[in-house]
């Protein structure tokens, strides 16, 4: 049996009251357990609290109950070893140019010039920007701004990263392609990948397990199925049809006959 890495469990979370206002429940005893080196998708409802679990692996919110842990120790805060790739570009600094975006992290650690830039360079060749160092964000596309967000993210060397539906303002085409890569670069670099998303087909095309959420409000982990398709995969893919109205059945009779 793989070892723990990535773990929640029991974790509630409500919304603080405020005048006029009760407090909301968004997760009741959420519990999920990864190990270290998967490719795990979180799905469910919209507003079912997916991007609130992101927020609590992220140290950015506390439970009210539970714990959250990483490598057996509690997650109390944010920390080097966790990352964020969100869905805008607005984490990228626009009066920086992309081998500073990337090195940003790095800088502010007290890491050399040369040598930041350096590992920089390393990263924005793994995401297929080699030769763009020099551009700013604003000289950038969709896609491009992505890959320097997730260059950056990499080159902090963290244990995982928290992906909040990075793709979702993408168009189709920028979007599948970000998403071939995704999975290259997480072949390579071996790290621990927590995915949200709304888009079950997306879910399919990378995870090794996925996480079905219960409708909200006191949302929990409703199921989670193992992906089982052979790398790399296509829509076209046998089963790839049949795994994704299996999930999809989920979530419309949990939207069905949710609170």
């Amino acid at each position: 049996m793989a070892e723990e890495f990535l773990v929640a469990r029991d974790v509630s979370y409500r919304y603080a009251a405020r005048r006029g206002v009760e407090a909301v429940s968004v997760l009741e005893r959420f519990s999920v357990s990864l190990t270290e080196g998967e490719f795990f998708c979180l799905l469910g409802p919209s507003g079912c609290g997916k991007t609130t679990v992101l927020n609590l692996m992220a140290g950015f919110l506390e439970p009210v109950s539970g714990m959250l842990t990483l490598a057996g120790r509690p997650i109390r805060g944010p920390g080097i070893d966790r990352t964020v790739v969100f869905q805008g570009d607005d984490a990228l600094f626009n009066w920086l140019r992309a081998i500073d975006n990337v090195a940003f992290g790095l800088r502010m650690q007290g890491m050399s010039k040369e040598r930041r830039h350096a590992v920089a360079r390393d990263y924005l060749h793994l995401v297929h920007l080699g030769g763009q160092e020099n551009k700013y964000p604003g000289e950038l596309s969709g896609g491009m701004k992505q890959r320097v967000q997730i260059a950056r993210v990499l080159a902090s060397d963290p244990k995982v990263l928290l992906m909040d539906e990075p793709f979702g303002a993408l168009d189709a085409q920028t979007r599948g392609r970000m998403q071939s890569e995704l999975v290259e670069i997480w072949h390579k670099t071996g790290k621990t990948i927590v995915f949200i998303t709304h888009d079950i087909t997306e879910a399919v095309l990378l995870a090794d397990r996925i996480g079905v959420m219960t409708k909200g409000p006191e949302s929990r982990l409703d199921a989670i199925i193992p992906v089982d398709l052979p790398r790399p995969r296509r829509r076209s893919s046998p089963g790839f049809g049949e795994m994704w109205e299996r999930i999809n059945a989920l979530i419309e009779n949990e939207e069905a006959n949710g609170p």
